[in-house]
């Protein structure tokens, strides 16, 4: 299968090249042009074909799928909720428009030999607050950020590209995911970068924002796996949660981290660190990917700890 995978830049983008690499598919990775990217072009130098890619340009998008991709897989996005609320015009910009812009030029480029599916990652944090339960692909949509109401836009205009004109459009609402490459400001990656400074430093003390809130943790390596999985066994016109289904608290995650770094830390609650709006619960239910693809998770949360504090202090 040959596929384009928008994105393939950012944090999970690499690991999902990579894993389709893995899988014997073609893969042309679409990325935004700067120098990381032309690091990337000679890491996958003979094994995938590296694009410049923007989704604000139509002549970029139309030129990405000039390969006749079988699918895409579209994870080019302001990805941050912080990046989103401090510009949410542009957010809305990238992540709606800019799918709206990339499912058309699909459209036009369909023809009687290609019939292209379109894997769109949207998040989990369309589903705002709710109660302290799994949420499932039936619950109303209820963003509270920029972020969320942007992602939750683009789910709209790709899922209206297939009622109009059938495109093939696959939906999946990932919970929060990390693992080795990620970088701070992320949750987890963050939380070792103090905890590895105070360690240093023989300090014990470490700033923190809002531990309270309840995640749904899974590794990368294991979400490119269920998107992979989607490409092959998902229904056009459906959204699919991919998850754990189990809550992890951040206080928690913070404790199990330290343990990992080998130090006894104090969390001291920095206001600066706060993030207004912040869904105290967000936990999914996985059980119709499970049913659609037989996906489920291998990587348990302290191994990915593990890998994360290992990469992060050498």
């Amino acid at each position: 299968m040959r596929v384009l995978v928008t994105g393939a830049d950012g944090f999970v983008g690499r690991h999902m090249v990579e894993r389709l690499v893995e899988r014997g598919h073609e893969v042309i990775a679409a990325c935004r042009p700067g120098a990381e990217t032309q690091r990337l072009f000679e890491r996958w130098r003979g094994i995938a074909r590296t694009v410049p890619f923007e989704l604000t340009d139509d002549a970029s998008i139309r030129a990405a799928l000039g390969g006749d991709p079988d699918a895409v897989v579209h994870l080019a996005a302001v990805a941050s909720v912080r990046e989103a609320r401090e510009d949410p015009g542009r957010a809305w910009v990238i992540n709606a428009a800019g799918t709206a812009r990339l499912v058309d030029a699909m459209l036009a480029a369909r023809t009687g030999k290609v019939d292209p599916l379109i894997l769109v990652v949207s998040s989990a944090e369309v589903y705002g607050s709710g109660p302290a339960g799994a949420r499932t692909e039936k619950d109303s949509p209820c963003p509270r950020s920029p972020y969320a109401a942007s992602k939750l836009g683009a789910e709209v205009a790709a899922l209206e590209a297939w009622r109009r004109a059938g495109l093939r459009v696959v939906i999946v609402r990932p919970f929060t995911h990390t693992g080795p490459g990620q970088r701070p400001p992320y949750v987890v990656p963050s939380f070792i970068e103090r905890l590895l400074a105070a360690k240093a430093g023989g300090v014990s003390q470490v700033s923190v924002g809002n531990l309270d809130p309840v995640r749904d943790l899974l590794d990368v390596r294991d979400v490119v796996n269920a998107y992979l999985a989607l490409l092959t066994r998902g229904e056009a016109g459906e959204t699919y949660n991919v998850c754990r289904g189990e809550g992890v608290t951040l206080r928690q995650l913070f404790e199990r981290t330290a343990r990992l770094v080998g130090i006894e830390a104090q969390a001291v609650p920095d206001p600066a660190l706060q993030r207004a709006g912040d869904i105290p619960y967000l936990v999914g239910d996985p059980a119709k990917l499970l049913r659609t693809t037989g996906w489920s998770p291998a990587i348990n949360l302290e191994q990915t700890l593990r890998d994360m504090v290992d990469a992060q202090a050498h």
